[in-house]
């Protein structure tokens, strides 16, 4: 392979790259804990952005709240790993690269 053909394939896997970075940012997902009293909106970049209880939940014991939350949290991360992944996989399509290779955000 040419040193030109290589840069340009480097090129065009870093505006890929880039371009999957600022989609996963505008991923959205819900996490949830006691069947939906709380919930965790998260996006794909771990930014939460709501956090909604139940009122039914506040007359509860407070470490009740707090491992409702927690629960909810962990849910989001986890979606939004997943979902992050998703579309970085069309990215890494076809590269071989090692088993457990994690792109950088």
């Amino acid at each position: 392979m040419k040193l030109g053909n290589l840069m340009k394939q480097a090129q065009q896997m870093q505006e890929g790259l880039a371009k999957a970075q600022e989609e996963v940012k505008h991923i959205s997902v819900t996490g949830e804990a006691g069947a939906g009293l709380v919930q965790i909106q998260m996006s794909g970049v771990m930014e939460v952005q709501r956090v909604t209880i139940d009122p039914d939940v506040l007359s509860e014991d407070k470490e009740v709240l707090e491992d409702l939350l927690a629960a909810a949290v962990n849910d989001a991360v986890r979606k939004a790993q997943s979902a992050a992944q998703e579309k970085m996989a069309g990215l890494t399509a076809g590269m071989s690269l090692p088993e457990g290779f994690k792109m950088p955000f």
